[in-house]
């Protein structure tokens, strides 16, 4: 009997330590988890150092941010109704607003000129994605150092280099930080039960990551695959599919509003092939994914479409074949990680494979942010595995991790340079693909932008440093020969395009010389010829008829262009510098109200011109008005200088003297004469 009773009290002495060392554990700090998971973000940081420095490109940056108004134009008077709008509304045919609310607070923030803050919050987001990633493979049982193979694959694989460094990609990198998020906390919930407070976090991130991308609506399969895996019986249950009701309907509801968007824009009839060649387009787009995950080969920004189907695409349809066998057999054998790894790629990646196109994208590097991890988990769990059971062999997984990793960390830091600017982007594309417009007519528009800034610049500095200036212009006439050599390839191989003459057009609108000039008409007359109803082409032939002072045929192309598109704010713009000119300053003034009727956040300066010509016109009350809308957009000294002349036509003195001393404190002094008249008002 004591034997027995000595048995149960040892029993409940060891029950209690035992039930005392997990709480110890599970509060303790895990110190080993945490220097992997800084040595992961120090890695990450240095590999994606190199696109810090880069600049806005001429592809997308210009729709998405940079000239989209919303987010061009917000400030604290406009901040909610451009909010609101934006949440509302789509950019080329996608429906991303929460990417594009972020570029708004950016813009609020940090402005155009540094887009330095702009990469480093797309690094950011890619280092929270990584390591949620990290977290995931702890989760998983891969180890620690499986895991972190798993984080570091994600985090500095070349193919990542597109959603990183390439600021519109920022929907990448967000909705991957949300995705892997709710996918994080769902594993979590799966394996310690699902609190409400987890189960909020989930719908949150789902949530947040569906208004980042549409390729969110893919969750709920990755949440299935997630049930599988952790199941006993290895095997998919329609109680698990049933499960994820919540999960679809949101992903239908966003992905209804995608195809109106994308139906809207036209981007679904967009299709270079059709019929049964999108299968084999998909297919090779696979194979190329596949092979991409190991060997990252001629990693491109553009993947143009071949101008017919060679034999290897429709050889790759091999791809799909061996794909869903090698599903099926590794399902049957309950092969967890294969299924789970490769069910994970396939079905994020499916939507993307361009078998019902929208758009014309073809491959694309971005493609892959979210599907790779399934590939990369396969492995990160047999590196794990090897690692943590062979223990001869572990210093040579190591070194063989740290060569392959270091390969990949190589060419994703030089990657990372290509997109430095427009210029050094589209070469980079050309060095593969010389048969497609695209890169010839961006790279030639950077070019011509390029040499018109550096004009500016030698004409800022002609006074100080005459020899710097000179050297300016004469870099300056190299991007305009090498521009005009582009727009005439784009031109050679799409003779019948209207824009690239349109472009071309308005490089040599920037010039003043008159012969330069009758280029730009010539050559905004072939763009209309091509496309006569195009508003933007008819507006520029009459700018262009105004610098060469044709203001009667200048005035007839506004308002043919008002007929084409009354919405179209340049013609107002354009028109009341013309009837400025010719001293019509009612009318000036009537079409600068009409251009604020579309364009109300735009321009301070447009505010400002409206000012003036209400004092022009003995209308101060109206002037103040304007200037108080053109100051609260932009502190300018010369605005304050308008309002004081406002101010003291309606003999408002100390405001006027007021305004006077704060122009004079942001730079500007006004003329003299104008200034001792206000000040020695009594």
């Amino acid at each position: 009997m004591g034997s027995k009773k000595n048995k149960k009290k040892k029993k409940k002495e060891e029950l209690k330590k035992l039930q005392s060392k997990p709480a110890l554990k599970k509060s303790s700090f895990d110190k080993f988890k945490f220097l992997i998971a800084v040595g992961i973000i120090v890695i990450t940081s240095i590999c994606f150092s190199s696109s810090l420095n880069n600049q806005f490109v001429n592809w997308d940056d210009d729709k998405n941010f940079l000239e989209n108004d919303l987010v061009s134009t917000i400030d604290n008077n406009n901040f909610w109704e451009n909010s609101v709008k934006i949440f509302k509304s789509d950019v080329i045919g996608g429906y991303n607003p929460l990417t594009i609310f972020t570029f708004a607070i950016e813009k609020r923030v940090f402005g155009y000129d540094n887009p330095y803050n702009w990469h480093l919050n797309n690094l950011i987001l890619h280092i929270i994605a990584t390591l949620f990633v990290f977290l995931i493979g702890c989760r998983l049982k891969l180890g620690y150092f499986g895991a972190a193979v798993l984080a570091l694959l994600f985090g500095i694989h070349p193919m990542r280099v597109e959603s990183v460094a390439w600021i519109t990609e920022r929907k990448d990198v967000l909705f991957g930080a949300f995705y892997f998020a709710a996918f994080y906390f769902y594993v979590r919930g799966k394996q310690d039960g699902f609190s409400k407070k987890l189960i909020i976090l989930i719908a949150v991130s789902f949530i947040l990551s569906l208004l980042s991308k549409i390729q969110a609506v893919l969750l709920p399969i990755s949440l299935i695959l997630v049930d599988y895996y952790l199941s006993k019986g290895s095997k998919l249950t329609f109680k698990s599919i049933l499960s994820k009701w919540p999960f679809f309907i949101g992903s239908l509801i966003i992905g209804f509003v995608n195809i109106y968007f994308l139906s809207k824009q036209g981007s679904i009839e967009q299709q270079e092939y059709h019929g049964i060649s999108r299968i084999f387009i998909g297919a090779y787009q696979m194979s190329v994914y596949y092979i991409k995950s190991i060997i990252p080969y001629r990693l491109s920004p553009l993947y143009p479409y071949p101008s017919s189907m060679p034999w290897y695409m429709y050889a790759s349809i091999l791809t799909f074949i061996i794909t869903g066998v090698l599903l099926w057999f590794s399902y049957i054998k309950k092969w967890k990680v294969w299924f789970f790894g490769i069910g994970f790629f396939v079905s994020n990646v499916f939507l993307l494979l361009q078998i019902v196109g929208a758009g014309q994208g073809f491959l694309a590097d971005r493609f892959t942010y979210i599907a790779y991890f399934g590939l990369f988990f396969i492995m990160a769990y047999y590196a794990g595995r090897i690692f943590e059971t062979k223990a001869n062999l572990q210093k040579v997984i190591i070194g063989m991790a740290v060569i392959i990793l270091g390969a990949y960390g190589y060419i994703t830091y030089n990657q990372n340079k290509i997109w430095k600017n427009s210029n050094s982007l589209w070469t980079h594309v050309l060095k593969y693909y010389t048969k497609t417009t695209l890169p010839y007519g961006n790279r030639a528009n950077y070019r011509r932008d390029y040499s018109q800034q550096l004009l500016t610049d030698a004409n800022r500095i002609q006074n100080q440093n005459p020899q710097e200036a000179q050297r300016l212009r004469s870099i300056s006439a190299q991007y305009v020969s090498a521009a005009l050599q582009d727009y005439a390839e784009v031109i050679r191989l799409a003779p019948n395009k209207p824009e690239p003459y349109n472009s071309r057009a308005r490089l040599y609108f920037n010039f003043t010389q008159r012969d330069s000039l009758l280029k730009a008409l010539e050559n905004y007359n072939k763009a209309i010829e091509l496309k006569p109803n195009d508003v933007e082409f008819r507006v520029n032939r009459g700018a262009t008829y105004a610098k060469l002072g044709d203001l009667n045929n200048a005035i007839i192309q506004l308002n043919e262009a008002e007929k084409i598109d009354p919405t179209f704010g340049n013609i107002y713009l354009n028109r009341s510098v013309i009837y400025n000119q010719n001293g019509d300053l009612t009318n000036a003034l009537k079409d600068i109200n009409k251009y604020l009727e579309y364009n109300p956040y735009k321009s301070s300066d447009m505010w400002y011109e409206k000012a003036r010509l209400h004092n022009n016109l003995k209308d101060p009350q109206n002037a103040v008005a304007a200037l108080d809308r053109a100051i609260a957009m932009q502190r300018k000294g010369i605005y304050y200088f308008e309002r004081a002349k406002s101010y003291y036509y309606l003999a408002d003195y100390n405001r006027a003297k007021q305004d006077v001393r704060t122009a004079q404190q942001a730079g500007y002094n006004g003329p003299a004469e104008t200034v001792n008249r206000i000040m020695n008002t009594n």
